[in-house]
């Protein structure tokens, strides 16, 4: 009888592992990571070179009063002249027409708010109407608010003149704040809101607890809706406040003029813009004007850092529960 005796295990086959040795990776797997970092790099510099394009011209916007006239083709661009310039540039511009800007200025800050706060209102509630009450002819009222927004407003000048000197009204401020508060994007956005972000349920709780259409959209909708009416006030008062062309139609009195309209008459007064207008004995040049745009620019930037806090809050926090 034979016995067989275990043989040791033939170490010349066994590999040694490194256990630090990692797979290097593939040939094309590293052209795709380099492929992936060559785009985001071409991204990123189309995106900063828009920026840039933005950017620079309000830079200088900014800087361009605080220089003389002879400075801003003298000096560079970005370069900032003195904060006496600001002054002087307002004193200048306070010589046309004896100061007729404030006057302007006081028009449109005053129209743009009854503007805002009629198309607001307006807005948001026809929008609840059409998302939430039970109207005839629901589907034909929003294919008319469609079309009203589609329809260039140049195309409504002569109906809304012929309406406005119908009334009477021809040359008043509330031949442009009635005009202007026509608002029928506000419809939309208001409708398509109400319709997709409060949950249904909420209506028909309100409505079992005994609360009517008005009660519902008071006690449940509005306090809802801070994210809606701060873009629809943003949205409004851009829109109203650089209204240019139907002020223009609607009113030929400095008195009553917008800022826009009015700066139209500065601009053709002065040949900074205007060569035809010959010599003018006015100091109305590059840094008013320059000046002048800052009026019309920062109004829009403080109405957007004021609405801004409404659109990036959670207007749904806490309105239903998981």
């Amino acid at each position: 009888m034979t016995t067989s005796t275990p043989t040791a295990p033939n170490t010349s086959a066994l590999t040694s592992v490194n256990p630090t040795h990692r797979p290097r990776a593939s040939r094309s797997s590293r052209q795709k990571r380099a492929g992936g970092i060559t785009s985001r790099t071409l991204v990123w510099i189309l995106l900063l070179g828009f920026a840039a394009l933005s950017v620079i011209p309000m830079i200088w916007l900014v800087l361009a009063p605080s220089k003389t006239a002879v400075e801003i083709t003298t000096l560079h661009p970005m370069a900032f002249g003195s904060f006496e310039g600001y002054v002087n540039a307002w004193n200048n511009l306070m010589t046309f027409q004896d100061g007729q800007i404030l006057t302007w200025l006081w028009n449109s800050i005053w129209y743009t708010a009854m503007i805002v706060a009629i198309s607001c209102v307006t807005a948001i509630l026809a929008g609840y109407a059409l998302a939430t009450a039970p109207l005839p002819f629901r589907r034909g009222l929003l294919i008319l608010t469609l079309i009203a927004m589609i329809v260039p407003p140049v195309a409504l000048v002569l109906p809304l003149f012929l309406e406005v000197t119908a009334l009477g009204l021809y040359d008043s401020p509330w031949s442009i704040i009635l005009t202007s508060s026509f608002y029928p994007f506000g419809v939309f956005l208001a409708y398509i809101y109400f319709t997709s972000s409060i949950p249904k349920e909420l209506y028909e709780a309100a409505r079992i607890d005994g609360c009517g259409e008005f009660g519902t959209f008071m006690r449940v909708a509005l306090p809802l809706s801070k994210g809606l009416l701060g873009m629809l006030a943003f949205f409004s008062f851009t829109a109203a406040w650089v209204n240019f062309f139907l002020p223009y139609v609607f009113v030929s009195s400095g008195e009553v003029m917008p800022l826009p309209v009015g700066l139209g008459v500065l601009f053709s007064s002065t040949p900074a813009l205007n060569p035809a207008a010959g010599a003018n004995i006015l100091p109305i040049r590059q840094p008013e004007i320059a000046l002048v745009g800052l009026l019309v620019a920062i109004p829009i930037l403080l109405v957007f850092v004021a609405s801004a806090k409404f659109l990036t809050r959670g207007v749904l926090a806490g309105s239903v529960k998981s």
